[in-house]
């Protein structure tokens, strides 16, 4: 019984003292695990902020591109007649969307709702004022009637998606 006894004083405080280390060592391991998933987010979030500054770059010159003022300034030159204007100004400001669409990852849902918004507006411009021409005018006809349209309907189609833009990229710092 006596044996038993040592056996025991001997076991109980070894068990205890595995016990404490095992408690000791799991504390730690969870503590560098959990700093390690937080350096990891940390160098992900920089590489995210990167992705997502160049999306914004990217949206703001999509716009700036397909504002009316900017993009018959643009392509002017490359048709004759209206139908002709009209096909290269729509194919132009469809291309660039598409060419961005995979940005809308990196942009909040309103603010790519806006975007596109936007684009349709100047679709719809352009579309419009094609319609109250004859297609073999003179394609400097288009730019006046858009330049009509953005003038006298006060239509800025772009600049309330470039200030939503503005907005949340300032979101970013702050």
């Amino acid at each position: 019984m006596e044996i038993i006894g040592d056996l025991f004083k001997i076991l109980i405080p070894s068990g205890f003292l595995l016990l404490g280390m095992f408690l000791l060592v799991r504390s730690f391991l969870t503590k560098q695990f959990e700093q390690r998933k937080l350096e990891i987010k940390a160098q992900s979030a920089d590489s995210t902020i990167n992705l997502r500054l160049q999306a914004y770059e990217r949206m703001t010159l999509f716009l700036e591109r397909i504002t009316p003022n900017y993009l018959l300034l643009r392509l002017y030159e490359n048709a004759t007649q209206v139908n002709d204007f009209q096909a290269l100004l729509l194919k132009e400001v469809r291309e660039e969307y598409y060419h961005n669409l995979a940005q809308q990852i990196y942009i909040g849902p309103e603010v790519w709702d806006e975007i596109k918004s936007s684009m349709n507006t100047v679709l719809s411009m352009i579309n419009q004022s094609a319609a109250e021409l004859k297609a073999d005018d003179p394609a400097i006809n288009l730019s006046k009637k858009i330049f009509e349209k953005v003038v006298n309907d006060e239509v800025d189609p772009t600049s309330k998606a470039l200030l939503m833009l503005k907005k949340e990229v300032h979101q970013l710092f702050i």
